[in-house]
C-alpha cells in the first residue's frame, strides 16, 4: 500500500514541476538596469563567477596546506624520535630535553 502511494506522489511531483515551471526573473530593478546598459550584464556575470570561484580557491588552498602537513608529518616524527633516542643513549639518567624548533 505504501509503494503505490510513493509512486503516485513522485509522479505528481514530477508533473507539477515540469508543467508549472516558468522562466526565472530577476528583480525588476536589476532586470531594467541590465537591459539598458551594454557593459553591465557582462560585469554582473563576471562578478558572479568571481564569487563562485573564491570558495573553490580557499578550499583548494586549505586542502593543499593540509596535504603538505600530512606528507611532512611522518618525516618530522621520525627525526624527533631519532633525536630523543640519541639523547637517551648519551644521558640515560636525565629527562629528555626539549627538541629543537623545526623550521
Amino acid at each position: 500500500m505504501l509503494r503505490p502511494l510513493k509512486t503516485l506522489l513522485l509522479a505528481a511531483t514530477i508533473a507539477l514541476t515540469c508543467g508549472l515551471n516558468s522562466p526565472a526573473m530577476a528583480c525588476p530593478g536589476c532586470k531594467n538596469a541590465n537591459e539598458t546598459d551594454n557593459l553591465r550584464p557582462r560585469a554582473y556575470m563576471l562578478s558572479i563567477l568571481f564569487m563562485l570561484g573564491m570558495p573553490a580557491t580557499v578550499f583548494t588552498g586549505f586542502g593543499f596546506a593540509f596535504y603538505r602537513m600530512a606528507k611532512r608529518s611522518p618525516a618530522d616524527a621520525a627525526a624527533l624520535e631519532e633525536y630523543l633516542q640519541q639523547h637517551a643513549s648519551q644521558n640515560p639518567q636525565q629527562s629528555p630535553p626539549t627538541p629543537p624548533a623545526a623550521n
